[in-house]
């Protein structure tokens, strides 16, 4: 077995990974590369690999820095099998057809921008053409059961517990009656977090190929994390002013919206009036409903008792953009929650517009926010950021609230990696360099584990 790192590989998006086996190519996720300017032009580029030579795909997760270009690489003649959760089957859908309507307004709204300055057009990474035709690629699989998707290779899904369907991928291949194992952790999720299990845990692997996301880093503890959020609604309870969150439309909005449900009352939540702005959010949480056999023992339980999480008294789904713009003229008493989560785009960018220059705003950050993104810029402390050409003045109050995770810490990760019998040697994917490093060296020092960081273009043998 060889395995070769096209992507998230001292960065956090674009997870794409190359594993010949069996002499047999499995690309394993196919992601889109997010953050700075030019993330059009390096997700538009030719793949690094032979698209004409995959056998088959296999999709760890919904996030699009995991499944984003799916579309394009079947744009570009894959006709193969994609392999994958039914949770995430039924998320990508979501994602990958708001993906691609959100890429054809971008690329309407850069075009106009470039003939203006005499540029060549942008043509658009893929249309809903090829979302479609993903979706007939796509073959659910069930946690916990060895499937054979080639000669000699088996695929096994495990819970990863980062966001519904979220898998961690083992695959196991004979070559020269040898069996070779390798696992891919996908994204981990915390332990303890609500809706969704814990992250499984895996015995044995000839290789893994670990996510290092916080890898230099712990998570606060979450009870301090919702003590802090019922402070902020506190505040702007007395201040007056509206609250920005900025969420993930997969598992960050459903864990909003959990706690916002458990905390109505201590919270003070009836004060204000809350909105879900996020058309494919709410697709989202409906899926959640539809998949409830893969709750925790708690969120079941609330299930069970008839009592939907994901619903508020003052709880408003927003549909359309002119409602969207209606928000913008309430100067005080909302909590928005939008996306995208970096704010790279989508409706949160908007309600930015209109609210960093307001003394009595406020921002919560309960995600990772990538290099290069307007998030990123916000949480670093950007006095000033531009958005859709304006110069705008940051004087909104800004909280990054790290205990909401979907990803394990340092010390998550470390202890995920300590089950493993025998101590396999470790590739470390989905993470900045001084992640990575971070948690190279704890998996060093507390398992003398070997540890590489990959590097694109790079690869490793599992003999």
């Amino acid at each position: 077995m060889k395995l070769q790192y096209f992507g998230a590989a001292g960065e956090v998006t674009g997870s794409c990974h190359w594993l010949h086996a069996a002499d047999k190519n499995i690309l394993l996720d196919c992601g889109m590369i997010q953050g700075g300017r030019e993330e059009h032009e390096r997700n538009a580029a030719a793949f690094p690999f032979a698209v004409e030579e995959i056998d088959a795909v296999v999709l760890s997760h919904a996030h699009i820095d995991h499944c984003g270009r799916l579309p394009l690489l079947h744009k570009r003649g894959y006709r193969g099998p994609i392999y994958t959760h039914h949770a995430t089957a039924a998320l990508a859908k979501i994602m990958l057809e708001d993906s691609a309507r959100l890429a054809a307004q971008d690329v309407e709204y850069q075009n106009r921008r470039r003939a203006r300055r005499g540029l060549p057009a942008f043509d658009v990474l893929y249309d809903q053409a090829d979302v479609q035709g993903v979706l007939t690629q796509l073959r659910g699989l069930d946690y916990g059961k060895w499937q054979s998707i080639l000669p000699a290779v088996e695929v096994r899904l495990a819970d990863a517990g980062h966001i519904l369907g979220a898998a961690i991928v083992e695959v196991q291949a004979v070559e020269s009656g040898q069996q070779r194992k390798l696992v891919f952790s996908g994204d981990l999720g915390p332990k303890g977090a609500p809706i969704l299990c814990d992250p499984t845990s895996i015995e044995a692997a000839d290789l893994v190929m670990m996510e290092s996301t916080y890898g230099d880093r712990l998570h606060r503890n979450r009870s301090d994390t919702l003590a802090e959020l019922g402070e902020i609604f506190q505040q702007v309870r007395g201040s007056g002013g509206n609250v920005l969150i900025p969420a993930f439309a997969v598992g960050r909005t459903q864990e909003i919206l959990y706690w916002f449900a458990q905390r109505f009352d201590e919270w003070g939540l009836a004060d204000f009036r809350i909105v879900l702005d996020s058309p494919m959010a709410t697709k989202v949480t409906a899926v959640y409903g539809q998949h409830q056999e893969l709750f925790d023992i708690e969120a079941r339980r609330v299930w069970k008792s008839g009592h939907d999480p994901f619903r508020l008294p003052n709880l408003r789904f927003v549909e359309s953009i002119e409602e969207s713009q209606a928000l913008n003229r309430i100067s005080k008493g909302l909590i928005i929650i939008a996306g995208s989560g970096m704010c790279n785009g989508g409706r949160i960018k908007h309600h930015l517009k209109h609210h960093l220059w307001r003394n009595d705003a406020h921002v919560i950050f309960p995600g990772y926010q990538a290099q290069g993104t307007l998030g990123r810029l916000l949480v670093d402390g950007a006095e000033t950021v531009r958005i859709y050409g304006e110069e705008i003045k940051v004087n909104a109050h800004r909280h990054t609230i790290g205990g909401l995770s979907a990803h394990a810490d340092q010390a998550g990760l470390a202890d995920w990696y300590g089950q493993f019998k025998r101590r396999p040697r470790v590739v470390l994917v989905h993470g900045e360099d001084t992640a990575r490093a971070g948690l190279a060296q704890v998996l060093r020092d507390r398992f003398a584990a070997e540890v590489t960081l990959a590097e694109v273009g790079g690869s490793a043998t599992i003999e």
